[in-house]
């Protein structure tokens, strides 16, 4: 979620609100130590400025993350990507980055995505 919201180096308030809510609500951070939230957020901008930084990042996503929970992931990411009303070219570069590395199916993604756009509607467009 993290890497999703600086995907394009612009961290937006309704990114941050989005991701916190997903923390706070979501029943697969039910157990989460909401300190670790500076910490990691750092390891993912650190990551983000090296080279091979996003290689390393997905590295540690499969080594922490049982593969069960990959399409939760995304579906995470989505709705991070989604939270301001306008996906970007870095934000949607990167969630098809995650769709790669995660080996999400490409039906299973278009619901999700369509899933995260739908919840992040207005009534004025």
């Amino acid at each position: 979620m993290i890497a999703e919201s600086a995907s394009d180096e612009v961290v937006r308030t309704s990114e941050l609100v989005t991701i916190q809510r997903i923390v706070n609500h979501f029943p697969v951070f039910h157990d989460y130590d909401q300190d670790r939230m500076s910490t990691v957020s750092n390891i993912v901008f650190d990551l983000l400025e090296e080279e091979d930084g996003l290689d390393a990042l997905f590295g540690l996503v499969r080594e922490n993350l049982p593969e069960r929970l990959y399409e939760t992931a995304y579906a995470m990411a989505c709705d991070v990507a989604a939270a301001d009303g306008t996906l970007h070219g870095p934000e949607l570069r990167l969630l098809e980055e995650i769709r790669y590395e995660l080996n999400i199916d490409r039906l299973h993604a278009a619901a999700i995505e369509r899933g995260a756009r739908a919840r992040h509607m207005t009534l004025g467009g």
